[in-house]
Formats: structure tokens, C-alpha cells, sequence
């Protein structure tokens, strides 16, 4: 049973320790560089982001339905 448990360590260390190095080997920027970087981004898709600008009546799929009165 001890020597299970030690196998089964050695595999959980063996995943930590690939995670780490892969985690490692990712490039990395500063914060303030990334935020920067997004408020441009914000910046420049602002006025086409429907959520920000609202979306015209014309082309809204879920406008409130029309009255109909049929005569």
C-alpha cells in the first residue's frame, strides 16, 4: 500500500512540475503595459460595441412587437 501511495505522489509531483514549467515558459507583460493595451482597445471598438452604443430600432431582432389593429 506504501509503495502505491508513493507511485501515485510521484505522478502528482511529475503533473506539478510540468504545469510549472509550461506556466513558466508563457511571455508575460507588465501590468501597466496590458492595461494600456486594453483601454486603446476600448477606445477604438467603443463606438462599434452594441452594449456601449445601443443597437438601432431598424435592426433589432428583439424590439417590442408592433400594435396590429385589423379592420
Amino acid at each position: 500500500m506504501s509503495n502505491n501511495n508513493a507511485s501515485s505522489n510521484l505522478i502528482v509531483t511529475q503533473r506539478a512540475v510540468k504545469q510549472l514549467r509550461f506556466e513558466a515558459g508563457i511571455r508575460r507583460i507588465k501590468v501597466s503595459q496590458a492595461a494600456a493595451d486594453l483601454m486603446n482597445f476600448c477606445a477604438q471598438n467603443g463606438p462599434k460595441d452594441p452594449l456601449l452604443m445601443g443597437v438601432p430600432n431598424s435592426d433589432n431582432p428583439f424590439r417590442p412587437p408592433k400594435n396590429c389593429i385589423l379592420f
